[in-house]
């Protein structure tokens, strides 16, 4: 009987350490030959399968695949398509075990959030009943860091040291100007229903009236009066103001600030310019120079100022995935364990599908100050172990040089088309 393939796929918004992810699986695929034969790749992830377009990995050489340790965003593509239920959508299903058996894969790789570890998990549970049994493993990732059961979610622990930086660098190019120039500088970040991004921004702060002054969270509900209070008192004991907001910052009644009345292909309200939003509200009511930047891709895709921790433990929950699935594990995911003593420590377990998919990590309300504008201690304990390290992508001629994929297409099998 001839060993079965494996199936990878991206999936959702990509991160700086991704593709680490990537490498861990299919260098470790490529170490238990007796049981996995080829890895295919997704191209823009699983409508790659619906489309029965795939890569071959195995014509990559070793060095490029090692090298995907070091590239930002999705190596091979990613996309944001959920698959419906097998009621609503049965043919979707019928599509993918048409193409997995075409392809003799037997191993399913899905690297994403919670809508991936949700079709990972259908596919797991329906893949039998259809007649063709796959062996499902989700690879946790996601920059929102929302992920149960999981300590923390690779991509995370980058966007956080980017985020961090950032903010205290601006905020030092904000003092050196505050005399005569700016008062209110507020930068959003990433985070529709969780506040961990905007929580990293906090580590930017080393002592009691270090910016930023304020973080607003999805968790917390926005009050203007309140937020433009803290502005004032804040300009006027340091000169100037730096605010953190989450891109989901809502108000008491769940409307977001930043609502641009329109849905993204998840079903997810499509958000849009909460920083801009702050900054009208400060300039009309209190008159302050204000400036804004919206953090968006650039938080996601910073491979040049990864952290170190992020990046292992990227790799480490791809070389977990196939361990699991060369053991006979199906519908898990490799979960971060946090060890519990002073010095950070973790190790890999497995956590059940059924128990992460369509479930979202909210920040604890400990973690958030009591009047609900910045992070507690026990919220630096958690968040700074995440940014430590560097792992500096090679560079060439003064930037990052990333290699180049031959992405080499697997020949179709199947003569009908799949529209997506």
């Amino acid at each position: 009987m001839p060993k079965k393939n494996a199936f990878y796929a991206q999936s959702g918004g990509v991160t700086a350490v991704i593709n680490a992810s990537a490498c861990g699986v299919i260098e470790t695929a490529r170490k238990h030959k007796d049981k996995v034969g080829k890895v295919y790749a997704g191209n823009n992830g699983i409508i790659g399968a619906l489309r029965e377009d795939l890569i071959d990995t195995s014509k990559e050489s070793a060095a490029t695949i090692a090298s995907l340790r070091y590239m930002p965003s999705g190596a091979f593509g990613s996309c944001r398509y959920k698959l419906k239920s097998l009621e609503e959508n049965r043919a979707e299903y019928e599509r993918l075990i048409e193409v997995f058996k075409a392809h003799n894969i037997g191993y399913f790789f899905y690297n994403g959030g919670g809508d991936s570890a949700d079709t990972c998990l259908k596919i797991s549970q329906l893949s039998e009943s259809m007649g063709y049994p796959i062996q499902a493993i989700h690879v946790p990732k996601t920059v929102d860091n929302d992920l149960p059961f999981t300590d923390n979610c690779p991509g995370f622990g980058s966007v956080a040291k980017y985020v961090a930086v950032s903010t205290r660098e601006a905020a030092m190019d904000v003092a050196s100007m505050c005399e005569t120039s700016t008062k209110v500088f507020i930068v959003e970040v990433m985070g529709r229903h969780a506040g961990w991004i905007a929580a990293a921004g906090g580590l930017a702060a080393q002592k009691e009236g270090d910016a930023p002054h304020i973080i607003l969270f999805p968790e917390i509900a926005f009050n203007k009066q309140k937020f433009l209070t803290r502005v004032k008192q804040t300009v006027r004991k340091n000169g100037y103001c730096v605010v953190v907001a989450s891109e989901g910052a809502q108000y008491k009644d769940g409307s977001f600030i930043a609502d641009a009345g329109s849905k993204d292909a998840f079903g997810h309200t499509q958000l849009g310019g909460v920083a801009p939003t702050l900054a009208s509200m400060v300039k009309d009511e209190l008159g302050y120079k204000y400036h804004w930047a919206v953090a968006d891709y650039l938080q996601r895709s910073a491979r040049h100022i990864a952290s170190a921790t992020d990046v292992e433990q990227a790799y480490a929950v791809g070389k977990a995935a196939v361990e699991m699935a060369v053991a006979g594990k199906n519908g898990v995911m490799p979960a971060i364990i946090r060890g519990k003593g002073k010095r950070y420590t973790w190790h890999i377990e497995e956590a059940p599908l059924d128990k992460i998919a369509n479930v979202e990590k909210m920040m604890p309300r400990d973690f958030i100050t009591p009047d609900g504008f910045n992070i507690t201690a026990k919220a630096r304990a958690y968040l700074e172990p995440l940014i430590q390290g560097e792992d500096y992508p090679p560079y060439k001629h003064g930037v990052p040089h990333y290699a180049i994929l031959k992405k080499v297409r697997v020949a179709k099998k199947i003569k009908k088309t799949f529209k997506v």
